[in-house]
């Protein structure tokens, strides 16, 4: 007889066969390595096509990431298959790039998933280095979390499992190979992943349609259009990507929007304002959603970090054009009011329930500095050693940390990340953290000096991960440590 029972059975065995089929299939399409220079190989200028005239900035709209569609949903799992393979796009007008993508896209496509639901990704590597995909933000098995050197070999597939048992928040996705993650990040492998929980409906929070991820970064490109890769290169990547395209315009009608920033940078700080300094309201962080809205009138973003606003239109007439500039490069998109629309959203007053974290059994100290007669990045003068463990910790204990950035006499900056955990903000150099920094965070800006106490929580999950400078080409140096989870 039919039953629920031997309905799930069956399903549960076509999900498993088309997982297999679609990740063949997506082996299948994978671009082979092309005959381009190899990474880390510069551009000779003088024999470099000269790029294509740049249009004119803001003739350009800005893209909206496609959201990947799972292969299979049983019970509570969906399935997902994507490659990871060289593609030629279009950044700069009227050229073509070589970057590194996710199925072909820049930035990668955007997994949308739900709070609870387990998501299980079949990842194939189609380029000739190996790879490590990580959930930044996730709460995720040792297995899964992309530690760096465990890696996915050109030619091979592996499924990573993402079980999402944690608040909705805006996350993203990375390669995190170690001493190729800066160069990887830079060339394209990075894309939102976007944790959903059906209880928020109820706050009636723009949606659908009026909630947008906007991923910032910044690039260099040749005399080509080729992207320019050097580690530890601040001064010459200066060209701002939003979501793959300099300088964007986006249309919106006038009513709210909910705005989902992400600095994929590997060392660029954006510090945006929108408009005339026009306030905007801050409803969430890299861990969620605020207990309450905070209105703000300019925000800044180390790599890696999130922030979602909510912009209310209304507020600059139809007809209007509306520049988020940053505070070093200038205009980087505008927003082009084009239309009236019926808007039944809102920002309650009241947005979440944060839980108070148990009391701290254990106090560490983290030092992050630049070696100069070394040219080390380090962690409490180490660098990262995968053979060693530097900080064990017993599964669901709280710590407090502090981490202080000791690069005071050439002023460099850093932030942190642990991975597994998201932690609250005590405070920075001794004071209340502000209100924007007082929900559930898992990056913090260091700056040279400064010293930021945090406290966590450390599981579910055993075994090992690792804790890091963000700036990503530091981390690619030796800013890294690891932490191993145990019973």
């Amino acid at each position: 007889m039919v039953s629920r029972r031997n309905v799930m059975k069956a399903g549960a065995t076509a999900g498993a066969a088309a997982l297999v089929t679609a990740t063949a299939a997506a082996a299948a399409r994978g671009s082979t390595p092309s005959a381009a220079p190899a990474h880390g190989t510069h551009t000779d200028h003088g024999k470099a096509a000269h790029v294509a005239a740049v249009t004119a900035p803001f003739a350009v709209r800005m893209p909206i990431p496609p959201v990947q569609q799972p292969i299979a949903s049983v019970a509570n799992t969906d399935f997902y298959v994507v490659s990871t393979r060289k593609a030629q796009v279009e950044i700069l007008p009227g050229t073509r790039t070589e970057v590194l993508t996710y199925d072909g896209q820049f930035p990668g496509p955007t997994f949308r998933v739900k709070t609870g639901r387990l998501a299980v990704i079949a990842h194939s590597n189609h380029l000739d280095m190996p790879t490590a995909v990580h959930v930044h933000g996730g709460h995720t098995p040792s297995s899964s979390d992309g530690f760096p050197t465990d890696v996915l070999d050109p030619g091979r597939s592996r499924l990573y499992s993402y079980p999402n048992k944690q608040r909705a928040a805006t996350l993203w996705y990375h390669d995190h190979a170690h001493h190729m993650e800066a160069e990887h990040v830079f060339r394209g492998l990075a894309g939102f992943f976007l944790i959903d929980d059906p209880a928020q409906a109820e706050l009636r929070l723009p949606s659908g349609n009026y909630d947008i991820p906007i991923m910032l970064r910044d690039a260099r490109f040749a005399e080509d259009a080729s992207l320019v890769f050097e580690h530890d290169d601040f001064q010459f990547r200066n060209t701002i990507l939003v979501n793959g395209k300099p300088q964007p315009y986006f249309q919106v009608a006038a009513r709210k929007y909910r705005l989902r920033f992400a600095n994929a940078s590997n060392l660029r700080t954006f510090t945006l304002r929108l408009g005339n300094d026009a306030e905007v309201t801050q409803i969430a962080s890299d861990g969620g959603l605020l207990t309450g809205p905070t209105p703000i009138r300019s925000w800044s973003l180390t790599p890696g970090e999130r922030i979602e606003i909510v912009v209310d239109f209304r507020a600059f007439p139809v007809g209007s054009q509306v520049f988020l500039d940053d505070a070093v490069a200038g205009p980087v998109l505008r927003f082009d009011v084009n239309r009236a629309a019926a808007d039944t959203s809102r920002v309650p007053d009241r947005l979440s329930t944060i839980p108070a974290l148990p009391a701290a059994t254990k106090e560490r100290a983290f030092t992050l500095n630049f070696n100069p007669s070394t040219g080390q990045f380090l962690i409490n003068g180490q660098q990262f050693d995968a053979d060693r463990v530097d900080t064990e910790i017993k599964r669901n204990t709280t710590e407090v940390w502090t981490v202080t950035n000791g690069d005071t006499l050439f002023g460099i900056p850093h932030n942190f990340h642990p991975h597994l955990v998201q932690f609250r903000v005590l405070d920075r150099n001794g004071q209340p953290p502000a209100p924007g920094e007082a929900g559930v965070k898992d990056t913090i800006s260091v700056g040279p000096g400064e010293t930021v106490r945090l406290q966590a929580t450390f599981g579910p999950y055993l075994g090992r991960y690792v804790y890091h400078c963000h700036m990503i080409d530091h981390s690619a140096s030796g800013m890294m440590a690891q932490m191993k989870i145990v019973p």
